[in-house]
């Protein structure tokens, strides 16, 4: 089954009709997560993520979008145990807020409407009662499904303001094709490319009042948290070596994981 929105198998719209006696019992498993190679970051957390992550920019036209690196190949999540657990410091809200997304409908005057689904294919809904029920008895929404309403309804509105962000790097033209270049064990060595990154030559050359702008909002913040978290790179390339010495599980000594970086 293909999914929806990078990690959603089968979001479905909350409603007290179909989901009246349903519960969720939250897992601390991210097997969901475990084919991401990148996830989407939104501007708040940018700077927790840059201590940790590569972040590039990644999309397509103008749905082009803070992301963190989470492995050097495609379906490949170097953060996710074996067990599902979350190998990393900090947890992406987009991976937070699962199983509920907001999912985009109609329009209700300012061109946009949300509806709040569930993906029905998580292990942990279940009509059981174990967990945190969605309704109560009357079919009225529980103080656990308000919450998460309010987390996915900030979530959203961080997002359109992470939307207007990468749309005022495109119009300074501060952004261009980079590729990560890594070893892997075995003398194996690869390129992730498909996304961009912030040119520190163009960022020095904007004219005095663009830059007063980007510092005035903190968005220069933002953009200096980009490029030192390219420095994540060479420590990703080790994850995923260990990892991979890990699962070949030889006997010879672990090898020195080599420098990856970004190129423009």
């Amino acid at each position: 089954m293909s999914k929806q929105l990078l990690i959603y198998e089968r979001a479905m719209p909350v409603s007290s009709s179909r989901h009246r006696d349903w519960s969720v019992a939250q897992t601390r498993s991210f097997a969901f997560a475990r084919e991401l190679n990148a996830v989407p970051l939104v501007a708040a957390e940018i700077l927790p993520a840059s201590r940790e992550y590569p972040i590039v920019f990644a999309g397509q036209g103008d749905e082009v979008v803070p992301s963190a690196l989470l492995g050097v190949s495609d379906n490949s999540n170097a953060f996710v145990a074996e067990d599902g657990s979350w190998q990393g410091r900090y947890v992406p809200a987009f991976l937070r807020r699962y199983p509920f997304v907001f999912s985009r409908a109609g329009d209700d005057g300012d061109g946009q409407r949300f509806t709040l689904c569930v993906d029905e294919e998580y292990e942990g809904l279940n009509s059981d009662g174990r967990g945190e029920r969605l309704f109560d008895a009357e079919g009225n929404r529980t103080q656990y499904l308000e919450n998460t309403l309010n987390f996915v309804t900030q979530y959203q509105n961080q997002f359109t303001a992470t939307e207007a962000f990468s749309k005022k790097l495109k119009e300074l033209d501060l952004l261009e094709p980079a590729q990560v270049r890594f070893s892997l064990p075995g003398g194996r060595n690869g390129a992730l490319g498909g996304f961009k990154k912030v040119s520190r030559d163009k960022l020095r050359g904007l004219p005095d009042d663009a830059l007063l702008g980007l510092a005035r909002s903190d968005e220069l913040e933002l953009i200096h948290c980009h490029l030192a978290s390219l420095a994540n790179v060479t420590p990703l390339a080790e994850r995923v070596s260990q990892s991979s010495t890990t699962e070949a599980d030889t006997a010879a000594p672990e090898p020195e994981a080599e420098a990856a970086e970004a190129d423009a």
